[in-house]
């Protein structure tokens, strides 16, 4: 019998302080903050919009902490699937590592999607070839195709190794933030403080239910510093600094958000929001009034699909391989390329699965978004509570990046994750649709299928062998 031990050889460490920062902030900004800015603050007005995405980014600053602790203790590849599997044990290790594993393909399915929408904008009219009529929304061939395509160049370029990622991922995260300093420079000097106004949403639900709507955006916005983890194996840097570049990403995020939310804000006004369907490009253009401010921000937006998708099918993969080199799954996706030392087979899952999603059309943007970020929110859940548990059951267990008050952050961000998990919850301003229940359902049940088969044909004690071994 073939087990996922066959591999003579594992992962390489080749990914040096940079490519690993690039890695993990280009995999947060991605395409999101270009599409979803000027929903934020339609939602919460301009100040509430930054206040949601301070408190969420202080709550990812507190998971981040705990993710930080324990990617410089065990620098594994899985990241999540090793921490909890020391702290809870096998099954709540696969649901942990699972779940997170639905929040990256969801990334990678929504970048799927995004391109094709972003291409509309530099080129409109392109999509012809009627396919079929998905939620009131017309799939065209030629929309579908670009996503496809998409799809396949990241999947190549993932293939033939993870040092060529990395240098098309800092090249291409050094372009955005460029054109993000510009748009900044610009709306300080350029923008007017009146355009922000509304200050705070007055819904018929009150200031709180806005600023709760874009809560919900920020596990999937801010999803990408655990990417660091999933790629510890071919990190080559000391221990103690695999967690200080990790929390150096989340910050940077957090500030990126924040930053953006204020230069649209300044360079629109609500109707001008309320009209646009980029709002970024748009006050980009606005700002520098000119036609190629706003197609310099589209490219951006693309650069920042290219950074997420890179950074996702990178953890994704790797999530997927950690989970069958252990007997999780099944053994194929532990297969290593003999040559570039990358996860085949669990690179082709994540890009046969981003294929499927231009089919679905526009529509599935906002149920891949909602559905992902329940499982993203789920692991930082299990993470943050396998944190508190090595703090208490191992307290001498070697941290090279060890945060002070460890209980005390570990318990709220135990709170604070949960809090978020109970936000995708029916009778929430932001319960979960139909749709979404049925992706997050599905995926649950795909897992309970691949996992009982791993089982069976490895055993129990196989598994528990080759963890304990690598621990």
């Amino acid at each position: 019998m073939t087990t996922p031990s066959s591999e003579q050889e594992g992962l390489v460490r080749v990914l040096a302080r940079g490519d690993v920062l690039a890695l993990a902030f280009g995999a947060m900004i991605g395409w999101g903050w270009i599409v979803l800015t000027g929903t934020a603050i339609q939602s919460a007005g301009s100040l509430g919009a930054i206040i949601a995405f301070i408190i969420g980014g202080l709550a990812i600053v507190l998971v981040g902490l705990t993710y930080a602790e324990l990617a410089a203790a065990m620098p594994k590849v899985g990241g999540e699937h090793v921490y909890s599997y020391r702290a809870l044990g096998h099954l709540p290790s696969f649901l942990c590592t699972w779940a997170i594993i639905l929040g990256y393909l969801s990334v990678v399915a929504f970048e799927a999607v995004a391109l094709p929408t972003v291409i509309e904008h530099l080129a409109p009219n392109y999509a012809v070839g009627h396919l079929w009529t998905i939620a009131g929304w017309e799939v065209k061939a030629t929309w579908v195709a670009v996503g496809v395509g998409g799809s396949l160049v990241m999947m190549i370029i993932n293939y033939f190794g993870v040092t060529t990622a990395a240098l098309l991922q800092k090249v291409v995260t050094g372009l955005i933030l460029l054109v993000g300093v510009m748009f900044v420079t610009g709306s300080l000097f350029e923008g007017e403080t009146i355009n922000m106004m509304p200050l705070f949403t007055q819904a018929d639900s009150g200031v709180f239910a806005g600023i709760v709507a874009v809560l919900v955006m920020v596990p999937f916005l801010f999803v990408g510093f655990d990417v660091i983890p999933q790629a510890a194996e071919e990190i080559n840097l000391p221990y103690k600094a695999i967690g200080k570049v990790l929390m150096m990403s989340v910050i940077l995020a957090v500030v990126w958000y924040a930053l953006i939310i204020l230069a649209t804000s300044l360079a629109l006004n609500s109707d001008e929001l309320a009209a646009s369907s980029l709002s970024v490009p748009d006050a980009m253009g606005s700002l520098f009034n000119a036609e190629w401010a706003s197609n310099l921000m589209v490219m951006a937006g693309i650069a920042g699909i290219i950074t997420s998708w890179n950074a996702f099918y990178i953890g994704g993969s790797r999530a997927i391989y950690a989970l069958a080199k252990a007997g999780m799954l099944p053994a194929p996706f532990a297969k290593l390329h003999p040559r570039y030392r990358t996860p085949t087979n669990a690179i082709f899952m994540m890009g046969f699965l981003s294929c499927l999603a231009p089919f679905f059309g526009r529509p599935a943007l906002v149920w891949i978004v909602n559905a992902g970020g329940l499982g993203i929110v789920l692991a930082y859940l299990f993470v943050a509570i396998s944190f508190v548990v090595l703090r208490v059951r191992e307290p001498d267990m070697p941290r090279p990046f060890k945060v002070n008050n460890g209980k005390l952050c570990g318990i709220l961000a135990i709170i604070l994750s949960f809090g978020m998990a109970c936000l995708y919850l029916p009778g929430s301003p932001a319960a979960l649709s139909g749709a979404e229940w049925t992706i997050f359902a599905g995926w649950a049940a795909l897992g309970i299928v691949l996992y009982v088969h791993a089982l069976r044909t490895y055993g129990r004690d196989y598994s528990d062998r080759h963890m304990k071994a690598d621990l």
